[in-house]
């Protein structure tokens, strides 16, 4: 059986000391989608849409900083514990997405403290985008042959050359997938539910997380270490987060009425 085989180089321009590459673009395409979401957002509902530069900052800083932070401390805690000067050395690669969550959320509190928004209005808003822009991150993360998928004989099995010669799930084009469809339906549920607040962010944990949790099984394990469990790091730390949505729904059903925006 014949298999793709995915061989393109990480790098997309070259200019010497500066390189471009495909994950950067992708990352950074992220933050577009989602300043132009938000913008359309604000501009649906009277905001001042200049005030989204400054909760843009805080974003991008917070997904970084977060990510690495995540990536460290769950993932390879040992290694960067005892050499922290790497924590800093983001250009070889190690973000997570779960550390990311942690940084937006507590970000978006911060930003809410200055700006007096509702913390859940925020949220509610806030995490649509950030489904597309994960889902741009996992196409970078395909440009650059990493988070692998277990080897499959399925035909759509996809060979990293640059890695081994063994047809692999394609995983990361599944979690791209499976997180533009949760942005696509936080769209739709913003729409007609945007008056409960905590509902679209609910949903949001809820979806985006049983993705993550769903497709670990497919995935090679990324910890440096066993948990001795049936589950994988990356399903244990997606736990708390799936139960904190079906809180949060819960809370907004028990406590809002059903009012769309027109």
């Amino acid at each position: 059986m014949h298999h793709f085989i995915w061989n393109i180089d990480p790098i997309l321009l070259d200019f010497g000391v500066i390189k471009i590459r495909w994950y950067g673009l992708m990352f950074a395409s992220g933050f577009v989608g989602s300043f132009l979401t938000m913008q359309w957002i604000y501009q649906r509902e009277g905001k001042n849409v200049e005030e989204l530069d400054t909760l843009l900052w805080y974003m991008v800083i917070a997904t970084v900083v977060g990510a690495r932070l995540g990536h460290t401390l769950f993932y390879d805690p040992a290694y960067y514990l005892s050499n922290p000067v790497k924590i800093l050395a983001i250009w070889e690669g190690g973000l997570a997405s779960h550390g990311a969550a942690i940084g937006i959320l507590t970000a978006l509190y911060l930003y809410r403290r200055k700006f007096g928004d509702s913390y859940f209005w925020l949220l509610d808003r806030v995490t649509i985008p950030t489904a597309l822009a994960g889902a741009l991150i996992r196409i970078g993360n395909f440009f650059n042959s990493e988070i692998l998928g277990l080897p499959t004989q399925e035909p759509w099995g996809v060979i990293f050359a640059r890695v081994d010669p063994l047809p692999r799930h394609p995983v990361q084009l599944y979690e791209a997938f499976g997180y533009l469809l949760v942005y696509g339906i936080c769209l739709q549920i913003y729409k007609k539910q945007a008056d409960k607040p905590g509902f679209v962010f609910g949903c949001f944990l809820i979806m985006m997380f049983s993705v993550r949790f769903l497709l670990e099984y497919f995935k090679t394990e990324q910890a440096m270490y066993n948990t001795g469990l049936a589950l994988t790091a990356g399903q244990l730390l997606s736990i708390p987060f799936i139960l904190a949505g079906i809180a949060c729904v819960i809370w907004s059903l028990k406590n809002h009425s059903s009012k769309a925006i027109a």
